[in-house]
């Protein structure tokens, strides 16, 4: 399943709506690094990913959704949906369901 709506803009897309700037993720990265990211030059480390969506404020799961659903709510719900009956059947066949 390819993103629909890419990484890089979600990033952007979630930051603009927090009104941060590149400058405000100083304390986990550079304005460069955030640059390179934003537009879709680099792609983050997992531990990356979730240190950038602790200054945005929003879960990793957000920004994952945001960038596979885009801006289609009825995109997201689908998409939400099939991510929770994954996650029950991995559960189950684990044996922690």
């Amino acid at each position: 399943m390819a993103a629909k709506h890419t990484l890089s803009e979600a990033l952007k897309t979630i930051r603009h709506a927090r009104g941060l700037s590149q400058e405000a993720f100083s304390n986990v990265s550079s304005r460069t690094y955030m640059s390179s990211l934003e537009r879709d030059l680099k792609s983050p480390t997992l531990n990356k990913l979730a240190e950038l969506c602790e200054v945005m404020e929003v879960h990793p799961l957000t920004l994952l959704t945001l960038a596979y659903a885009g801006r289609k709510p009825k995109q997201t719900e689908q998409l939400l949906a099939q991510v929770r009956q994954e996650l029950e059947a991995v559960l189950k066949a684990s044996g922690e369901a």
